[in-house]
């Protein structure tokens, strides 16, 4: 299944997967655009992403982190 800017869940999963010991909240906006252009099956172009677009995937992310090591 390709992935888009707006496969926000399934993206953060993955970023998740691949990084899993990083704390998202610590990502700037341009790694997290890199990374997320960088993973398997995406296809979208960097400046596609929306500031809106990226804070859903970053927030799908953390969820994913919190379930795994708490709280903050």
């Amino acid at each position: 299944m390709a992935l888009t800017w707006q496969s926000t869940r399934e993206v953060g999963e993955r970023l998740f997967e691949r990084y899993d010991s990083v704390n998202p909240l610590t990502v700037r906006a341009a790694d997290l655009r890199k990374w997320v252009v960088d993973l398997e099956d995406f296809q979208g172009k960097p400046d596609e992403a929306t500031d809106q677009d990226l804070e859903a995937i970053q927030r799908a992310w953390h969820e994913e982190w919190k379930n795994q090591y708490g709280a903050e």
